[in-house]
């Protein structure tokens, strides 16, 4: 899940209370979903695989999704620093490179995305950001 609801300047409080949620809470349960969707960066100081579940679809050989705290989110981050992901799908893994778009509307983008999802970034998110990634072809 991921956002620009609040903008940047009214989402500190908003966004350090959701990413303590998704963090100690969320997240952990659901990486084992059997069918939640992985975005596996690497992490920018440890160079560790970094797991993270996002909600997204898939078109063709790319992957969209909306980040709800933008350039703030850590996956976001580890992207900047090497934009070689992983993705999850229906139990598979496949690679890819992925792109920040701050020029693409991130709330038409929702409307294109799983409507669950899309409600909670709209919902929780400070600083919408949408990603492609580029899956690579097998």
């Amino acid at each position: 899940m991921t956002g620009v609801a609040g903008g940047s300047s009214g989402g500190g409080r908003k966004f350090r209370a959701v990413t303590a949620l998704q963090r100690h809470v969320v997240n952990p349960l659901s990486r084992r979903m059997p069918g939640q969707i992985l975005l596996e960066t690497t992490g920018r100081t440890t160079g560790r695989p970094r797991r993270t579940p996002v909600g997204g679809r898939r078109t063709g050989q790319e992957f969209w999704l909306v980040s709800e705290h933008g350039s703030r989110a850590q996956y976001v981050r580890n992207i900047q620093a090497d934009p070689r992901v992983r993705v999850r799908l229906s139990g598979r893994w496949y690679p890819g490179t992925a792109h920040l778009l701050p020029d693409d509307d991130p709330r038409a983008r929702l409307t294109t995305l799983p409507r669950l999802n899309s409600a909670v970034v709209r919902a929780v998110g400070t600083e919408l950001l949408t990603i492609r990634v580029d899956l690579d072809t097998d």
